[in-house]
């Protein structure tokens, strides 16, 4: 039998949860809760998909993305730069590909995510793929809700996937206000004292997950 490829493992304690890197061939494979349901089941899947082991030992990728990690949770990237490697079928893949296009800060529901691949019939087979994301936070599929806007759904869980919507709403609304010339720690609770006809006609209709922040 022909030996295996390697994938590098680290683990890392975050504030959200501890969560689990790793690499192949310089490329980002894993970025996942080390915790979650499913944990044995994404590893096999991936281990067979690359013929490859885990080695645990931290190397430089490992440590720079996750140094892009902490910063991302800080609320200071909103994008990261390293390279990745998915690892499933190809309709997996096609709707990882099509999560990489929601913008951060933004949501898009189950229902026109299947439609953006050309399937609105196949909500299910995009949740489940959805849930078979093994690229936590870097594949955004926290940025998934129901058609009612309900909170449906997150290997991290619901706790978690609220709070990364409610940081990624809280800093891409930093951006707008320094885009609009609005005070930079202008805030919900400022619209007593703050005339929506004095906001620009982009920032009058706020996003679902601004409710109660």
């Amino acid at each position: 039998m022909a030996s295996k490829n390697i994938i590098f493992i680290h683990y890392f304690k975050t504030e959200i949860g501890e969560l689990i890197i790793g690499c192949f061939e310089n490329q980002i494979c894993i970025l996942d809760y080390r915790f979650r349901k499913m944990r044995s089941r994404v590893d096999t899947r991936i281990r067979t998909g690359l013929n490859a082991k885990y080695v645990e030992k931290e190397t430089p990728l490992l440590r720079d993305a996750q140094l892009q990690v902490e910063a991302y949770l800080d609320g200071t990237r909103n994008v990261f730069t390293f390279p990745i490697r998915m690892v499933g079928t190809a309709f997996q893949c096609s709707v990882w590909e099509a999560l990489l296009s929601i913008p951060y800060g933004k949501t898009l529901s189950y229902l026109e995510l299947a439609k953006q691949i050309g399937d609105e019939k196949a909500v299910r087979a995009v949740a489940s793929a959805n849930g078979a994301n093994a690229l936590a936070l870097i594949i955004p599929c926290h940025r998934v809700i129901g058609s009612t806007n309900k909170l449906v759904g997150y290997a991290g869980g619901i706790p978690i996937k609220k709070r990364l919507l409610k940081l990624e709403l809280a800093h891409s609304k930093i951006q707008m206000n320094y885009l609009f010339g609005l005070p930079y720690n202008f805030k919900q609770t400022d619209c007593a004292n703050f005339q929506m006809q004095e906001l620009p006609k982009t920032l009058r209709i706020l996003p679902w997950n601004l409710q109660g922040y």
